[in-house]
């Protein structure tokens, strides 16, 4: 196979695949020794939603360039995608967007996913769609899902994701994911000076003591449109010190290698919730992710700012083998630890949307 670079839309390009090299037997190590634990599926770059940190109506307004039908990733090949990770060690699929309930028939996505077996499958979602999908997903075979919910109180939650969206709706979607057995669920609040911190309170007393996990996550220089200064973050351990000021914590052990998510227990039993501190505390040094965009792309941060292309190997010809070596090389070469270098300077270069390859 050739190094080559193939142009991708709206001016995002793709890295060339790695040259083959000898690598040592065994589970797939990257260049810093990280191995390959989840991967991360984004199947459509659209969102009912405009949330001021990830799709700005300004630059994701009515004639934005989303991708056509047909430079999306099939089901077929996103399942053949998955059945090639997981002969690398994949445990854990996510199904992200965009919003991922926009993607027609996806409860059908899930089940194929699911006959691959041993799999956890889980899905990340901004709750719009979910009251009316939540029982077809989880016999579909969907393990668990995460909602996106900044706010509990309308004003504040409308002006986030600026398209006049209520909470209740939201909450309706919660609640039908539990009843559904897509259960505990988690709530991942964005937290952002002058925008939501005093949300953070009323949201842990909601959802303290039901059973679900609501995560409190740094504002992030994610892509290059949701205008990221550092002054806008709101660090963990501010969030920690407000909850606990009311309800006293105490750490929890991580549930497995290379979570993101700080784990914190309620000191008198009534749950837990955890915060996700890219930019104060980066776990890049255990970062075990890979992340397959709308259109096939690989891409091994979240930070990054070009992909590798996947999806000429499959509507090329390539045989399973081939894609798995392709993926074995790209992973060796991994050197990604962007928020542990993360200055002013690289916060402005130019990144993949989060819209893009999900978060």
């Amino acid at each position: 196979m050739t190094d080559r670079i193939i142009p991708i839309v709206d001016g995002r390009s793709a890295r060339p695949i790695p040259a083959a090299r000898p690598r040592p037997a065994g589970p797939l190590r990257d260049a810093l020794g990280r191995g390959l634990r989840d991967l991360r599926i984004s199947v459509t770059d659209r969102c009912n939603f405009r949330c001021t940190y990830c799709m700005p109506k300004d630059v994701f307004g009515p004639d934005y360039p989303f991708l056509p039908r047909g430079e999306v990733l099939t089901f077929e090949e996103i399942v053949r995608l998955a059945r090639v990770f997981k002969g690398h060690g994949i445990e854990k699929v996510r199904l992200t967007g965009g919003e991922p309930l926009l993607r027609r028939n996806l409860e059908r996505l899930v089940e194929m996913l699911a006959g691959l077996g041993g799999l956890d499958l889980t899905l990340t979602t901004n709750g719009s769609l979910l009251a009316r999908k939540a029982r077809a997903l989880a016999d579909a075979g969907l393990n668990r899902v995460t909602v996106s919910l900044d706010a509990l109180d309308d004003p504040t939650f409308k002006a986030m994701n600026d398209v006049d969206f209520p909470v209740a709706k939201v909450l309706e979607g919660i609640a039908a994911a539990a009843e559904a057995g897509l259960a505990p669920v988690k709530i991942n609040m964005v937290v952002k000076r002058g925008v939501n911190e005093h949300a953070v309170l009323p949201m842990a007393r909601h959802f303290r003591g039901t059973g679900h996990i609501v995560r409190f996550i740094e504002f992030m220089d994610v892509g290059s449109s949701n205008g990221w200064r550092m002054d806008d973050v709101v660090p963990s351990a501010e969030i920690l010190r407000t909850i606990a000021a009311e309800a006293p914590l105490v750490p929890a052990e991580p549930s497995h290698v290379g979570e993101v998510a700080e784990r914190w227990r309620y000191a008198d039993g009534s749950g837990e919730i955890g915060v996700i501190s890219s930019v104060t505390r980066a776990f890049c040094r255990g970062c075990n992710r890979a992340r397959i965009s709308t259109e096939g792309r690989l891409y091994t941060c979240l930070f990054a700012d070009s992909g590798y292309d996947l999806r000429a190997l499959v509507r090329g010809g390539a045989g399973d083998a081939e894609i798995s070596e392709a993926i074995a090389r790209i992973w060796s070469v991994r050197a990604d630890r962007y928020s542990e270098i993360r200055t002013a300077e690289t916060a402005r270069q130019r990144k993949v949307e989060m819209s893009y390859i999900g978060g």
